[in-house]
């Protein structure tokens, strides 16, 4: 081999050493641009995040968010705590919780309702109408049986068995507990005099009680169990309907009973809306107006306004502004697959300008 071509040859083996390592480099920082985003809590928002999460990644590909279905009060504990970025929730924080932790958010993203299901063979076919006052007493254990003359008072013509009522809530800190005890509460003085509202709450010492997690674990208990009766979010209708349940008519401030549809739901938003402050904590529940569906409500991410970097800072206003375009995440195409209702202008305005403190 000629000296010539040996030193192109060496020459070619640095010129290949220092691509390849230059390429190597050039990787690990591509690794360490990524950002990763955590998502828990809210089992009702879980099917939400799970339609946009896919879909923004296409188009973000240095973003990885990973979603967990861990219920709202885990997702308000994590959120607040630094563990994760997104803590997904149907409830708002409480000004005391707000005190132990200042500058964290409470930012709507959408609009949701919640079901009243029941297991009663033969019936399950029949919208049966229920009142807060009535649901308060099969809660509390004052009515037992499903011929209550309370309950078959409000379903005149529909032949109710004398089983027992298997009374099913959620056992984890759960939004849904949160807006379907607020209902109770809006509606049932006594309820709300002894109970009351929150994520967690003492349930009454109901013999046929039976607790489960989540809205997947409320759908199982509510199928596997004949005369039972659960509180079940809307984005799990296909799971309610293939599972063969009835859903409850339920009665309004008016003394109407709805079903949660996409009108009656905008019909509790335009009579609710206006009245939201500008840090966007306040109930939807027991709206007034002839045609509202008495349990909707914000759903929410709960958010750190000082981040620990300013990149992270600008992933999540990124991601939250595009959550909340109509051209993106607010947009029907996703709303309708989980029966939700995207946010009116005015409350988008006012969870952007929440956005906006991210930082």
């Amino acid at each position: 081999m000629s000296t010539k071509t040996a030193r192109h040859r060496r020459s070619a083996s640095l010129i290949l050493a220092t691509v390849l390592a230059l390429g190597t480099m050039l990787a690990g920082h591509a690794a360490l641009a990524e950002e990763r985003v955590l998502e828990t809590g809210s089992s009702l928002l879980y099917p939400l995040f799970n339609l946009w999460v896919p879909i923004y990644s296409k188009t973000h590909p240095g973003v990885q968010i990973t979603t967990e279905s861990t219920g709202s009060g885990t997702g308000i504990s994590e959120a607040a705590s630094g563990i994760a970025q997104i803590g997904a929730s149907d409830a708002y924080m409480s000004d005391f919780m707000l005190r132990q932790h200042p500058g964290i958010l409470n930012i709507p993203l959408a609009i949701s309702s919640q079901m009243v299901n029941y297991n009663i063979p033969g019936l399950n076919g029949v919208h049966l109408r229920f009142s807060g006052p009535v649901l308060a007493a099969m809660y509390t254990g004052t009515i037992r049986y499903w011929n209550d003359p309370a309950i078959q008072r409000l379903n005149p013509g529909v032949h109710l068995p004398h089983k027992q009522i298997v009374l099913i809530h959620r056992t984890d800190g759960s939004g849904d507990t949160f807006i379907f005890s607020q209902y109770l509460s809006f509606s049932t003085p006594a309820w709300n005099n002894s109970v009351g509202y929150g994520t967690t709450i003492s349930w009454p010492p109901v013999e046929s009680g039976v607790g489960a997690e989540g809205n997947p674990g409320m759908v199982d208990a509510c199928k596997g169990t004949p005369y039972s009766i659960a509180y079940i979010g809307i984005s799990y209708k296909k799971y309610t309907q293939a599972a063969g349940l009835g859903e409850a008519l339920l009665e309004n401030r008016s003394g109407h009973f709805e079903l949660p549809t996409p009108q009656t739901i905008q019909a509790a938003v335009n009579a609710t809306a206006a009245h939201t402050p500008a840090d966007e904590r306040t109930s939807l529940i027991f709206a007034p107006g002839a045609d509202s569906y008495p349990i909707i409500n914000y759903e929410y991410a709960i958010v750190n306004a000082q981040q620990p970097n300013p990149a992270t800072a600008r992933t999540l206003k990124q991601f939250f502004e595009w959550a909340l375009s109509p051209d993106g995440g607010n947009s029907p195409r996703f709303m309708q697959q989980v029966g939700f209702v995207s946010l009116p202008p005015a409350i988008a305005r006012l969870s952007q300008a929440q956005i906006a403190k991210i930082h």
